[in-house]
């Protein structure tokens, strides 16, 4: 579904999707993911949203929903997304966020996987929003939090609140996925803040893993 945009805005729209789309379709050529621990079963992939690009090593892209905000950069991101052969479902806490989180638990609901940027669409930098929470204790499949990593040097960085970065070519990047974990179709509030500051802890360590033993992953088979 496309929305509605100014006539400004449908023009940097289309330029910078077509340009964003070409840079992945250069990336199958030009550098690979190595996974770690990828999950055997139906999930949620929780991911920070600086951590979007970690998209592109999942391994179940035909099967997967990322939801992506309404607004004019989501629009760009929901092109290159779904040039990926990711799906897509449009909505966020502050447009559409009721509709689309219906649509993303029917799709669930269907066999297929979710995921979503927990601290996005405009964060606070890596605190997870309890959506992600709720989703998962309707539909009763689990949430794999997933970090992506490579070293500094292999990313073109941008000055946007969540310190966005643009893996550039030729480079090997790791993916982990955590254990899965699960909610109780009963979880009162408390609860799923519990899990909700789990998935949160779980993100930030799996990060500073990667960060501290980057090397040793790099050897590992998948």
């Amino acid at each position: 579904m496309r929305f509605e945009y100014k006539k400004s805005e449908q023009r940097q729209i289309r330029v910078l999707g077509t340009l964003v789309t070409f840079l992945f379709w250069l990336k199958h050529f030009t550098y690979w993911c190595k996974n770690i621990n990828y999950p055997k079963q139906q999930c949620l992939f929780a991911l920070w949203h600086a951590h979007q690009c970690a998209l592109y090593s999942i391994k179940d892209r035909e099967k997967t929903n990322v939801m992506i905000s309404r607004s004019k950069d989501g629009e760009i991101i929901a092109r290159a997304t779904e040039a990926m052969g990711i799906k897509t479902v449009r909505g966020s806490i502050t447009r559409g966020g009721a509709s689309a989180t219906k649509e993303l638990i029917d799709r669930i609901k269907k066999g297929e996987f979710g995921a979503i940027t927990v601290d996005g669409p405009k964060g606070p930098k890596r605190v997870v929003k309890k959506g992600i929470v709720e989703i998962a204790k309707i539909t009763g499949i689990p949430i794999v939090p997933m970090s992506w990593y490579c070293p500094s040097i292999g990313f073109l960085k941008f000055k946007t609140w969540d310190e966005f970065r643009f893996p550039l070519f030729g480079k090997l990047l790791i993916s982990y996925y955590g254990e899965p974990i699960f909610v109780k179709p009963d979880a009162d509030d408390e609860e799923i803040e519990r899990i909700r500051k789990q998935v949160e802890d779980a993100l930030n360590s799996q990060y500073e893993i990667l960060k501290k033993d980057f090397k040793k992953f790099e050897k590992l088979k998948q």
